[in-house]
């Protein structure tokens, strides 16, 4: 049985969920559902989230909320944010740990070029 977090974009004032954002973690995908009248789905594979960061501001904490970064390798989304969700030190420790074992499981590595230059897109050398 595949294991799955399920979490809701809320409002910061008082953490009330009266958005239409909601964030599905499970082991292989990270899915974003956002919109009312126009309903748009997001999917990053798990495999390609490189780092995590949890963030926290004030009023976040007295909420209990927390946003969650996924840095990911991912050309649609590379910067992907969790905003406001509860329970955001364990939706981070989960994506961590299915991120780990994704990579394991497709023998990926994931590595980062630091010196690159983002505006050559075409690889020749020459930016764009």
């Amino acid at each position: 049985m595949a294991t799955e977090l399920k979490e809701k974009k809320r409002w910061l004032f008082f953490g009330l969920p009266f958005t239409f954002t909601t964030y599905t973690v499970k082991e292989n995908v990270l899915t974003v559902n956002s919109g009312f009248l126009k309903k748009v789905e997001s999917d990053c594979y798990m495999y390609k989230i490189q780092d995590v960061e949890l963030v926290s501001t004030l009023f976040e904490r007295m909420f209990g909320l927390g946003t969650v970064i996924c840095y990911t390798g991912d050309t649609t989304d590379p910067k992907l944010p969790l905003t406001h969700i509860k329970n955001a030190r364990a939706v981070k420790d989960f994506i961590l740990e299915m991120s780990e074992a994704a990579r394991l499981k497709r023998r990926t590595v994931n590595t980062l070029n630091i010196g690159a230059d983002v505006t050559d897109l075409d690889g020749d050398g020459i930016p764009d």
